[in-house]
């Protein structure tokens, strides 16, 4: 089984906090060496996740919350964003959660309509698991021509 860390940040189910939750992603990303362009789709797809997460998931509770997970792989990350809060394993998650299909709605991801449509173009894979809430787990893969030896990214200018 692959080796990785995990992270996982929890915030209030409020839009003030998507973009806290932006720059954590993008930090990881940023230190895994992905491409600028891979970061922004990653930044988009996840803000995507997290803004659905906060419009549909708590509609009239203040006190909602968000746990937003990655896991950091050598060759990729995977991040998850369930709208119920509490703590998750990711390991476990993945066991029973099942490929995003065109016509998986939930519920148009809540009404949202276009949100899953532009986190399974953004990403390598998309997963979703609608029991409890909605969790949302996307992989990008980092492309072997982005990272240096010591994981530093690589400038193609001499």
């Amino acid at each position: 089984m692959d080796t990785f860390d995990f992270v996982e940040v929890k915030v209030p189910a409020k839009p003030e906090y998507i973009g806290v939750v932006r720059l954590s992603v993008s930090g990881i990303a940023n230190r895994m060496g992905f491409s600028y362009e891979d970061i922004e789709d990653l930044k988009v797809a996840v803000s995507e996740a997290i803004t659905n997460g906060v419009e549909h998931a708590y509609s009239g509770e203040e006190d909602g919350e968000l746990t937003i997970g990655c896991g950091v792989y050598a060759d990729r990350l995977e991040i998850m964003v369930a709208d119920h809060g509490g703590s998750f394993n990711l390991e476990q998650v993945k066991e029973d959660i099942g490929p995003y299909q065109q016509e998986d709605s939930v519920e148009d991801l809540r009404e949202g309509g276009f949100g899953l449509f532009l986190i399974d173009a953004l990403m390598d894979k998309v997963e979703i698991k609608s029991e409890h809430g909605v969790i949302v787990l996307m992989t990008k893969y980092l492309h072997e021509n982005e990272v240096g030896l010591n994981g530093d990214q690589v400038s193609t200018s001499q």
